[in-house]
């Protein structure tokens, strides 16, 4: 019996991703670290800064993802997020210039605390790439 089921990532310019044969994903829920198989119980859930790791039969994949939303039913996962990055096409600069942009975001006086705690996240997963 098949342990697999089907990914798709979109983002606002196209559909980013769409492949049938995962095992695995791992996503950055608001929850917390959220690992989904097949046949996982339905859910929907907001996504924070992180890492999805796509684990298929063959290959693990990574990518950044600052924001979104998942929808996990009938052995279907659908990841919708404005912004998305394979780590592997991420170079060094570009993680330094987020990093820093998303500095001065979190030290601006009027950010909310819910703000401040999406930004801090997307700090600590930037550094975390380099």
């Amino acid at each position: 019996m098949s342990e697999v089921f089907k990914v798709k990532i979109v983002n606002p310019e196209k559909s980013f991703y769409s492949k049938e044969n995962i095992k695995e994903v791992v996503v950055p829920a608001f929850e917390g670290e959220m690992g989904i198989l097949k046949d996982h119980v339905s859910i929907i859930s907001l996504l924070k800064p992180g890492i999805i790791k796509i684990i298929s039969e063959t290959a693990e994949e990574k990518y950044y993802v600052e924001d979104g939303i998942i929808e996990f039913k009938n052995n279907n996962l659908s990841i919708l997020t404005s912004s998305i990055f394979n780590i592997k096409d991420m170079d060094k600069n570009k993680i330094e210039e987020m990093t820093k942009q998303a500095e001065k975001e979190a030290s601006t006086i009027e950010i909310s605390d819910q703000n401040k705690y999406l930004v801090n996240q997307k700090i600590d997963t930037l550094k975390s790439l380099n």
